[in-house]
């Protein structure tokens, strides 16, 4: 990766007409923008169907798209619905933040009224991509059943299908051939609509940095088709799931609640789950960030339906072998290494031995809760083989972090800015500046970094369900002059 910068800003962050943003003409515009502001990455966030809480981090698939993502706009152009029916549709009153219970209500209706009409299932791009995507049929599937189910966990469901049973399987399959129908057509129309979008993209000279969890989540249609590749008894009930120990910032540790992979039987299979999920994203996107990279090297097992992470234990993942089997069959490709928490010896080798570019957060430079590893934020030691952010979706934006960080704590970084006058308010441009004179290949800033928003724009609060996820730009912030400022600075520092 060459000396370059990008912005970080979630899809569902876009403005929009119709309550989220989507892949409409606002990602165009601002993919524009990027260029225009001499951008080379645009870094968003996982695509994934979001289940309970609404996390992008929490997904139903592991290859599947967001539904909420395509843009209605478009099938109001295809003649498959019409601009008074999205009119009518309540999506939420805001135009800053998503209602995500009135986006579900509204959102389906409309996308079953198009595919009522669409007569999709003569066409032949659409039996070509249900043939082409081997991991479809699982999923709209799984999909229809928990409809059928009332939205139920599969965890819950009948202990026929639960189970896949060979009869039940072909039971529901006939059972609810229609509703499997409209699942597919979803990924149809996000999958048509994502490869233009990202076609302009790149047109433009923008790489798309995609963002892939490690885990997948319990309730999802990759653990519910492959038990065998998860830590799960013979009832298909965890043994063991995922999470963070305690430390400084958390008493109780984080209980995330995923499935664990069993990584023998990972291995027996050559890693082909992981090498097809790969190849998947790597269609989707130019460069993946894997999340918590740590866990490829050592994990950390809770026993499964402990309340905390206080009782579990730290396991080996399958290292390096996992990569190679993964780049003797992709090649080499361009991959982020999400390093962040705390670091051993052996998983900064991992990351060494990969080659990947590690990740550097400025906010957590100065924290002075944190002894060890606190220097390797501070820019004056970034390598070159990193990139570097102000801080990540699960940050505070850098205007609040500066306000409400300790007074020792913003002692230290002024001093290390060398400014004692530049007020609070105006110190998220040294901030941002700071990191894109560093040596660190490259750059991503948030969008609400740029924007110098508070933390009522802030995307993720960990271990809290309820209110994330939910900011989005004003169409007055994408036409705004801030990506005037944003080229100034780009070019002023190389990138």
């Amino acid at each position: 990766m060459k000396r370059s910068s990008g912005i970080l800003l979630a899809v569902s962050s876009l403005p929009s007409e119709y309550g989220i943003g989507c892949f409409d003409e606002y990602a165009y515009k601002f993919i524009d923008r990027l260029a225009e502001s001499g951008q080379t990455y645009w870094q968003i966030l996982p695509l994934g169907p979001t289940s309970y809480g609404d996390s992008p981090y929490q997904s139903f698939s592991a290859f599947a798209g967001n539904p909420y993502f395509i843009s209605l706009a478009e099938l109001v152009r295809q003649g498959l619905l019409t601009k008074e029916e999205c009119k009518g549709a309540d999506f939420g009153a805001s135009s800053d933040s998503i209602d995500y219970e009135k986006l579900y209500l509204s959102r389906y209706p409309l996308l079953r009224r198009a595919y009522r009409y669409s007569g999709i299932q003569s066409d032949s791009d659409f039996t070509r991509f249900c043939t082409e995507n081997a991991w479809l049929d699982d999923y709209a599937l799984f999909m229809a059943i928990k409809d059928k189910f009332g939205g139920a966990s599969w965890s819950d469901w009948d202990e026929d299908i639960r189970l896949r049973k060979p009869q039940a399987m072909e039971n529901y399959s006939s059972e609810l051939a229609d509703e499997i129908g409209f699942y597919k057509y979803l990924q149809y129309l996000f999958y048509t609509q994502w490869t233009k979008l990202k076609s302009y993209a790149n047109g433009k000279g923008i790489g798309i940095i995609g963002d892939i969890p490690i885990y997948t989540a319990l309730d999802s249609a990759d653990t519910w088709a492959n038990p065998k590749l998860f830590q799960l008894d013979g009832d298909n009930i965890p043994t063991a799931v995922a999470g963070c120990p305690p430390d400084g910032f958390a008493a109780d540790g984080q209980l995330w609640g995923n499935p664990l992979y069993d990584w023998k039987a990972h291995r027996e299979t050559g890693y082909e789950w992981w090498i097809s999920r790969l190849e998947h994203c790597f269609r989707l996107y130019d460069v993946v960030r894997i999340d918590h990279f740590r866990g490829f090297d050592e994990y950390y097992s809770i026993p499964f339906g402990d309340k905390t992470a206080k009782n579990g234990h730290w396991e080996k993942g399958p290292g390096i072998e996992l990569f190679r089997a993964v780049e003797n069959a992709l090649g080499k490709r361009e991959v982020i290494a999400e390093d962040l928490g705390f670091m051993t010896d052996t998983v900064r080798q991992l990351v060494r031995d990969c080659g990947f570019p590690n990740m550097k957060v400025l906010e957590f430079a100065f924290d002075s809760r944190d002894t060890g590893s606190r220097n390797d934020y501070l820019p004056h030691n970034y390598t070159e083989n990193c990139v570097a952010y102000t801080g990540t979706h699960d940050n505070q934006t850098i205007a609040s972090w500066f306000e409400t960080i300790s007074d020792e704590e913003r002692k230290t970084a002024r001093e290390y800015l060398c400014d004692e006058y530049t007020p609070d308010d105006k110190l998220h441009r040294a901030f941002i500046s700071l990191i894109m004179r560093s040596r660190a290949d490259v750059c991503i800033i948030p969008m609400q970094d740029w924007l110098r928003l508070k933390d009522d724009a802030r995307m993720n609060t960990p271990s809290t369900v309820g209110e994330n996820w939910k900011w989005r730009m004003t169409p007055s912030q994408l036409s705004g002059g801030i990506f005037g400022e944003i080229r100034r600075i780009t070019e002023l520092y190389g990138r």
